[in-house]
C-alpha cells in the first residue's frame, strides 16, 4: 500500500467509499494471512516412468511410478486427458452428462514402451515419460504435452512416504498444489481464444493471466487480465487445428510463445506453450478438426449458446446516470422522432435506491411499471442491471432473506464476508450452493414486476473496491462448491457463470414462455448457455475502437458467440469521427449497445452533428434490415456453436494471410465487413479470403485470396458479399425477402433462414437455399429443387473480376 494506491482509490469511488476500500484492503489481506494455508518447503514431483496401463471404453489409465494418466475419447472424437486420478467430473463448464466413451477406440502398446489410444479423427501417443501427442489420422503431430511437475509440501509428500501412485486415484496430490506443464505445437501455429483478451483476436508472445478482473477504470488493448478469462486455447496451422481446454478455474498464467519456421540451422523451432496453475486438477479436453468442427464439440460438451430473443438483436442504449424516468421518456422521444430504430434501454445501477439491488429509487421512477409499459407500446424494451453484492443491512428484504438463508460467503471462521461497493458494506451470494441459486433466481420476480424484459449482470467478477491489492473477495473466503467445500482460489473465476446461471433458470421458471434475456460481464467456460457477455468499461479511443472487436472474435472462438462492446467507449467523449466508426462497427457485431459512464459524453446520434446523425442512422437501418440474418447466425450457433463473427480464415484455416488478418470479420457465411478503426481513413486494404466478392454499397466484383483497396467515406463501412450468399433480410413490407449475390458461373452458392419461431422455446425451422447461374438468370431455390417460397432479390453485377493486389 502506498499514497499512489489510496489517491487511485478516493478518485475511483469518492472519499467515504474511498476510506472504506483502504479498510476492506486491511480486512481482506488479514483474513488471508490467516485463512489460508501457509507455503512453507516444497518438493517437486514428475510422474516417472510407465509402469503399466488397464484399458477402459474409449480409452484407459496409464500408470507411471509417481502418477497416473486417464485418455478417454468421447463418442463425438474429443479427447480427455486426466493427470492424478482427475476424472471429468465434477466441472463447471460441462453440460449435462459427461458425453459417451467412443467404444472403437481402443488403448494398445506403442513404440519405445508408451501407449496409445487410436480414434477416428485423432491418435494420442503417450510415451514412457509422460509426453503426450495429438496426432492427425496421417500422423501429423499437432500438439506436444510434456509431462506436468507438480510443487507439493514437503511435509505431506514425506508423510505419504513410499506410497505407491501407480494404481487409478491413488495419487491424487495435493488440493492445491501448484503445477505447470510445457506444450509444443507447430512452427506456423497461431494462438487465438483465452477469453476476452483486449490485445486480440491473435495472441502474441506473452504471459496471460486465468484471473477474472476488474481493470478499475477504462481499459484498452494493453491490459491483461479482463473480466471474462478462460483456460481455452484455439489453434490454427497448416497442419490443423485443435481447441485445448484445461477444465481448472483455479489462477494461473499462459504463456504462449509462436514458433519459426527455419530458425537456426535450417530446422524450425516450434511453438510454445506453458501452463503454471495455483492449484486444481491437471485435466483437459482436446478437439481436432475444422474451426466449425472444434467449436460444433465444444459447444456440444459445454452447452448450445442460448438464443436471445429477436429483439434483442436491435440496437440497446444505455447511460449511466440517466436522470430519472423524464430523461427516459426524452430519450426514447429522441429516438423515435428521428425515425432511428431502438429496441432496449437499459438502466444501470442509478435507477435503484440507495445503489441496493432489486429496489427502486421512487422519488426518480414513481411508476416504473408504467414507464415501461409505455415504452413497451414504442416498441422499446427496459433492461436492468443486476448486481451480487447485498447492501448488509437489517432491513433490507434481500439482505434478510439471504442471512437467514445462511447464503453469503463466508470467512474460514464462518463469518459473513463483508466487501465495499457502490452501496456500502455488502456481502456476496455464495452462486456455487444450489440452495442460494434456488433463492437468488426468485428475486427476480421482482425485476419483472416492475417491467423489466431483461438483466444485464455487472461486478460479478465479484468486485469489492480495495485502495490496494486485488479488487475481489479474499482467496481464504469459503464456498459451497456444490457440495464439496472449498475457498474463493477455486471460486472466483465461476463466480460469474454460477451467478448467470441462477439468473437464467430463475427467470426462465418466473416466465417459462419467453426466453430469458441475460447477458454478464464475468463468467467462465460454459456462459454461453445462460446467455452472452460485453466488453465492459472499454476506454474512449482509437485503441478501444479496436480492442472491441478483438474482444467479440476472441470470445467468439472461446465458445460465446454473443456480445459486443460499449459503442463510443465507457470512458470519455469520443470525436464525432470515432463514435460513427464505433457505431458503424457496433451495427454489424450481435449487442449492439451505446454506454456511458455518468462522467462520459453522450452516446445518442444526435448529440454528433448532422452529418454523424445521417450515417448512423442509416446503419441503424441496415442493422434493421439484417434481423432476420441475425436470428439465423443465433439458430446457427444454437445447432453448431459456430460464432456470428468469424475470423476471416473460419473456412480457410490454411491461408497464412487470412490467420494474421486482424482488422476485418466474417459476419457468418455470407458477409465480409472491414470497419473502420483509423483516424482519417475514407479507404482502407481488405484482405479477401478465396472465392468471388462483391462490394455491397458498389456491386463491384473483387477476386480472392488477395488485397483490395476499397472506398470507405464517412458514410459506411466496407462490407462485401461472397458470390452465391443467399442472404435472408427484412423486406420493405415488413416481411423477409432472400438477397442474393449471383454465383460464379458453373458454381453453386447458398444460405440458410432461421423461420421466425417467436422469443419462447420452440425449436426454429431451419431452410436452406442453393443459388446457381442458369445462363445470365440467378436461380434460388430450397434444398431438393423445391421453390423458394419467399421473395428473392438479385444484387450486383457479374462482371469480369479484377485481379487484387
Amino acid at each position: 500500500m502506498n499514497a499512489r494506491d489510496l489517491v487511485r482509490s478516493v478518485k475511483v469511488v469518492g472519499t467515504a467509499q474511498g476510506l472504506r476500500s483502504l479498510r476492506w484492503a486491511w480486512r481482506r489481506r488479514r483474513s488471508d494471512a490467516t485463512g489460508l494455508p501457509r507455503r512453507g518447503a516444497e518438493l517437486a514431483r514428475v510422474p516417472g516412468v510407465v509402469e503399466g496401463a488397464d484399458p477402459q471404453p474409449g480409452g484407459g489409465v496409464v500408470r507411471f511410478a509417481r502418477s497416473s494418466l486417464r485418455v478417454r475419447v468421447a463418442a463425438g472424437g474429443a479427447v480427455f486427458c486426466g493427470w492424478d486420478g482427475a476424472g471429468p467430473e465434477p466441472s463447471y463448464a460441462l453440460h449435462g452428462a459427461c458425453p459417451e466413451a467412443d467404444e472403437r477406440a481402443q488403448l494398445e502398446p506403442d513404440t519405445d514402451g508408451g501407449w496409445r489410444v487410436v480414434s477416428e479423427r485423432v491418435t494420442v501417443s503417450v510415451s514412457r515419460m509422460g509426453t503426450v501427442e495429438m496426432r492427425t489420422p496421417g500422423g501429423v503431430v499437432l500438439r506436444r504435452d510434456l509431462p506436468p511437475r507438480w510443487w507439493e509440501p514437503a511435509e505431506a509428500v514425506i508423510e505419504r512416504g513410499s506410497e505407491s501412485r501407480g494404481a487409478e486415484g491413488a495419487g491424487a496430490g495435493v488440493a492445491g498444489a501448484r503445477w505447470h506443464q510445457r506444450s509444443e505445437v507447430t512452427a506456423d501455429a497461431r494462438f487465438f481464444g483465452l477469453g476476452g483478451r483486449a490485445g486480440g483476436p491473435r495472441l502474441r508472445d506473452g504471459s496471460y493471466r486465468l484471473w477474472n478482473t476488474d481493470p478499475g477504470g477504462g481499459f484498452g488493448p494493453g491490459d491483461d487480465p479482463l473480466y471474462l478469462t478462460m483456460p481455452v486455447q484455439l489453434v490454427v496451422a497448416d497442419a490443423g487445428t485443435h481447441l485445448v481446454f484445461h477444465d481448472n478455474s483455479w489462477d494461473g498464467t499462459v504463456t504462449l510463445r509462436e514458433g519459426e519456421e527455419g530458425a537456426g540451422s535450417g530446422h524450425d523451432r516450434p511453438g510454445g506453450v506453458r501452463m503454471r496453475m495455483e492449484g486444481g486438477p491437471v485435466r483437459s479436453w482436446v478437439f481436432v478438426g475444422t474451426p466449425a468442427r472444434v467449436l460444433h464439440g465444444w459447444a456440444a460438451l459445454t452447452g448450445s449458446p442460448a438464443v436471445p430473443p429477436g429483439w434483442a438483436l436491435g440496437h440497446h442504449h444505455a447511460r449511466r446516470g440517466l436522470g430519472g424516468a423524464d430523461e427516459v421518456r426524452r430519450v426514447v422521444a429522441g429516438y423515435r422522432d428521428r425515425n432511428l430504430p431502438l429496441s432496449a434501454l437499459h438502466l444501470d445501477i442509478d435507477h435503484l435506491a440507495g445503489n441496493r439491488g432489486f429496489t427502486v429509487d421512487a422519488a426518480r421512477f414513481p411508476d416504473l411499471p408504467g414507464l415501461a409499459a409505455g415504452l413497451r407500446e414504442d416498441g422499446v424494451r427496459l433492461v436492468s442491471v443486476v448486481d451480487p453484492a447485498v447492501k448488509a443491512e437489517p432491513g433490507n428484504e434481500v439482505y434478510d432473506s439471504g442471512a437467514a438463508a445462511e447464503g453469503f460467503v463466508t470467512d474460514a471462521r464462518g463469518r459473513e464476508v463483508r466487501g465495499v461497493v457502490w452501496a456500502g458494506e455488502s456481502v456476496y451470494p455464495d452462486f456455487t450452493d444450489p440452495r442460494v441459486r434456488k433463492w437468488w433466481g426468485g428475486l427476480y420476480a421482482e425485476r419483472l414486476a416492475q417491467g423489466f424484459s431483461g438483466v444485464w449482470h455487472d461486478r460479478c467478477e465479484p468486485v469489492s473496491f480495495a485502495a490496494f491489492g486485488e479488487p475481489t473477495l479474499p482467496r481464504s473466503a469459503r464456498h459451497a462448491l456444490e457440495g464439496r467445500g472449498g475457498d474463493h482460489r477455486e471460486a472466483h473465476n465461476v463466480y460469474g457463470l454460477a451467478m448467470a446461471r441462477a439468473g437464467y433458470e430463475g427467470l426462465g421458471e418466473l416466465r417459462p414462455d419467453e426466453r430469458p434475456f441475460l447477458f454478464s460481464r464475468s463468467g467462465w467456460a460454459g456462459l454461453q448457455r445462460y446467455g452472452g457477455t460485453w466488453s465492459g468499461d472499454v476506454t474512449t479511443g482509437w485503441p478501444g475502437l479496436r480492442a472491441s472487436l478483438a474482444l467479440v472474435l476472441g470470445l467468439g472462438l472461446s465458445g460465446v458467440p454473443y456480445s459486443g462492446p460499449d459503442i463510443g467507449g465507457f470512458t470519455g467523449s469520443p470525436s464525432p469521427e470515432l463514435y460513427l466508426r464505433w457505431f458503424q462497427l457496433g451495427a454489424y457485431l450481435p449487442l449492439f449497445r451505446t454506454r456511458s459512464a455518468v462522467t462520459a459524453g453522450r452516446r445518442e446520434p444526435w448529440e454528433f452533428g448532422a452529418g454523424v446523425l445521417e450515417h448512423a442512422a442509416a446503419a441503424l437501418r441496415e442493422r434493421q434490415r439484417l434481423l432476420p440474418y441475425f436470428m439465423t447466425l443465433a439458430r446457427l450457433a444454437e445447432r453448431t456453436g459456430a460464432p456470428y463473427v468469424r475470423p476471416l480464415w473460419w473456412r480457410q484455416p490454411k491461408d497464412r494471410a487470412l490467420r494474421d488478418c486482424e482488422d476485418a470479420f466474417l459476419l457468418g457465411d455470407a458477409l465480409l465487413v472491414a470497419p473502420v478503426l483509423e483516424e482519417g481513413a475514407v479507404r482502407r486494404a481488405v484482405r479477401l479470403p478465396r472465392g468471388r466478392w462483391y462490394d455491397t454499397a458498389t456491386g463491384r466484383a473483387y477476386e480472392g485470396p488477395g488485397q483490395v483497396v476499397v472506398d470507405a467515406p464517412l458514410s459506411r463501412v466496407p462490407v462485401l458479399a461472397r458470390a452465391g450468399a443467399v442472404i435472408p433480410v427484412a423486406s420493405p413490407d415488413g416481411g423477409v425477402e432472400l438477397e442474393v449475390w449471383p454465383p460464379c458461373q458453373g458454381r453453386k452458392g447458398g444460405g440458410s433462414m432461421a423461420v421466425d419461431a417467436g422469443d419462447g422455446w420452440d425449436k426454429a425451422e431451419l431452410l436452406r437455399f442453393v443459388s446457381r447461374m442458369r445462363g445470365d438468370e440467378v436461380r434460388v431455390e430450397r434444398e431438393g429443387g423445391v421453390e423458394a417460397g419467399y421473395p428473392v432479390r438479385v444484387r450486383g453485377a457479374a462482371p469480369e473480376a479484377p485481379s487484387p493486389r
